[in-house]
């Protein structure tokens, strides 16, 4: 008996399991299911898809809005600083200082400037005036030569003096290279009654007035001392008669 079930039990751990096989029932069925299936999960696919874009695309909107409000709210922020920070009230004090430099700067250059415009006409000018004492001195004798010119009669200047024409073109001579000397370091004489020019109170001073006949009122008839100008000042007025007919 024991030998009996001892080979019956080796005999069913022996056995082949049978394969699995399905009826033609059960795989119509499966194939019903199958086809009954797949239309919702594929319409519960779409609309996951659809609910994803939708969040994602608000997503999307509150970023873009957030990322907004933040540049505006920084634009606030760096337009309107704050009142109490040190930082700002240091830079604004800096800024003020600078301002303030560089207005002393450009002062400064300007009046430097000023100053070297107002001591080259000061050179300019004892250049041009240096002379004025050697050349006031120098009148006198200027004077002398042409008193001594003017009192000879030029009726008496003939062949039969001829010595005193000589003594004459001399002293014309001398004259003239004088005058011209003097022409070279910017000194002129004027005889306002040669060129039929006006009282000029700047340039002239009447000694006496007097009607003459012809003329016109205040012009300037006879001269009495030539007028001197150096550099185009005045170095001494002429001394004339003026027309006064009224």
């Amino acid at each position: 008996m024991i030998q009996r079930t001892l080979l019956r039990s080796l005999q069913t751990t022996t056995r082949q399991p049978q394969p699995f096989r399905l009826t033609r029932a059960a795989l119509n069925t499966s194939s019903t299911a199958s086809r009954s299936v797949t239309p919702l999960a594929s319409q519960s696919l779409a609309g996951r898809r659809w609910y994803s874009q939708e969040t994602e695309a608000k997503k999307e909107e509150t970023a873009a809005e957030q990322a907004d409000a933040q540049g505006q709210g920084d634009k606030a922020t760096s337009a309107t600083p704050k009142a109490d920070d040190p930082v700002q009230k240091d830079l604004e004090a800096k800024k003020k200082e600078i301002v303030d430099l560089t207005d002393r700067v450009k002062r400064s250059v300007a009046e430097y400037r000023n100053l070297q415009e107002q001591t080259k006409r000061e050179i300019q000018a004892a250049r041009d005036f240096a002379l004025q004492r050697f050349a006031k001195d120098l009148l006198d004798s200027v004077d002398n030569l042409d008193r001594a010119l003017a009192n000879v009669p030029t009726e008496k200047l003939t062949d039969e003096n001829k010595d005193l024409v000589n003594l004459h073109s001399g002293l014309k001579m001398t004259e003239d290279i004088l005058m011209g000397t003097l022409k070279k370091h910017g000194m002129e004489r004027f005889d306002p009654a040669e060129t039929g020019d006006k009282f000029d109170p700047n340039k002239m001073e009447a000694t006496f007035q007097a009607p003459q006949p012809g003329k016109e009122e205040g012009a300037v008839f006879y001269t009495q001392q030539k007028g001197f100008t150096l550099n185009g000042r005045v170095l001494r007025a002429a001394k004339v008669g003026v027309v006064k007919n009224s």
